[in-house]
């Protein structure tokens, strides 16, 4: 990165998968990057949302537990509706 340009930091970004010591992070809709699994929370598992407070030295970051929830359950209800299987007759 160019001196004097800094890097927006998002303030959550999603767990798409962990692979060894990486972790495949989703920074934006279509943007992942990988991030070393010992910079993320303790036991931290694929489809977590990761709160970020604060920059650089003073970063924290946090499983946003809430969040997480909601998307899983939108994320099991969308896949519910795929599966459900049509009522009556079905003509070929």
């Amino acid at each position: 990165m160019g001196e004097g340009k800094t890097r927006d930091v998002p303030s959550q970004v999603i767990v798409d998968g962990i692979e060894g010591d990486k972790v495949r992070v989703e920074v934006e809709p279509g943007l992942t990057v990988d991030w070393d699994k010992a910079s993320l929370p303790e036991g931290v598992r694929e489809g977590d949302v990761i709160h970020i407070e604060g920059q650089g030295e003073e970063q924290h970051l946090k499983v946003d537990h809430v969040e997480t929830k909601k998307r899983r359950e939108q994320a099991q209800a969308e896949l519910d509706a795929l599966n459900q299987r049509p009522t009556g007759e079905i003509d070929l």
